[in-house]
């Protein structure tokens, strides 16, 4: 009798104890699979995004950002989960941004449309230039996220169909980055002279911090730049990367 009711006591503290030990997930690595699923479905390879059939998904966009917002990272989470974490937040919060706005035909048609608080984490508040600026340039030395950060136009770098997993960053950062610089689309490079994307305009301190552009862009270019070719920058096309 008393065994009995020893061990009735004793099994809610033990059930409570558990709860409590086995750590909130994000204190590893957060689920990004849900993210991966619908870029598997609504993304081909060319980073085109079909805008209408995400639409359609709209409950599953928003359980993934509830996750991230109710799982902001914090100093237990490695570099490589951090990083990630932001670069799927971004993409996802640009995706959501322009499902909500649909149809359009860029997203420049949304005013302002970087400077919108609408994300919601951590109980603050941010908007796309807030994530982007204050959080991941600010934070992260790696200029290679300009490459996997997307904005939802036809001159952005492709978003990629599959989300950014921990274990595979540095794979998936680098051949982003091997890809926009080779694509013809995106750039001109030859030996003399090159026609590069705005990107390197607009964020050229992040890619010249260790040395000239023409050397940044010879790390991933399969055409090596002379060390004084001319540099020029294309235009920008912000025409939404939709697949309709």
């Amino acid at each position: 009798m008393k065994k009995t009711l020893i061990i009735t006591l004793l099994l809610p503290i033990l059930l409570f104890s558990g709860l409590a030990f086995s750590g909130n997930p994000a204190d590893s690595k957060i689920s990004h699979s849900e993210w991966n699923a619908l870029l598997n479905k609504f993304v081909n390879t060319d980073g085109m995004v079909d805008y209408s059939g995400l639409i359609k998904e709209k409950t599953k966009i928003q359980a993934y950002l509830e996750m991230l917002g109710q799982n902001m990272p914090d100093d237990s989470w490695t570099n490589n989960e951090k990083l990630t974490y932001w670069i799927n937040a971004y993409n996802a919060f640009t995706v959501d941004l322009i499902t909500r706005n649909y149809s359009l035909k860029s997203i420049m048609d949304i005013e302002k449309a970087w400077d919108i608080k609408f994300i919601q984490i951590g109980g603050k508040t941010y908007s796309l230039n807030e994530i982007e600026h204050e959080i991941i340039r600010k934070e992260f030395n790696e200029p290679r996220i300009h490459f996997a950060l997307v904005c939802a136009a036809v001159s952005c770098p492709p978003l990629l169909n599959e989300a950014y997993k921990p274990e595979k960053l540095e794979s998936q950062l680098q051949d982003q980055t091997v890809k926009f610089i080779n694509n013809p689309d995106k750039n001109n490079i030859r030996e003399n002279s090159a026609k590069v994307s705005q990107i390197f305009n607009w964020f050229k301190d992040d890619f010249t911090k260790e040395g000239t552009l023409q050397e940044y862009l010879n790390k991933y270019s399969k055409t090596k730049l002379d060390s004084n070719a001319k540099i020029e920058f294309m235009d920008y096309s912000w025409e939404l990367n939709d697949q309709r």
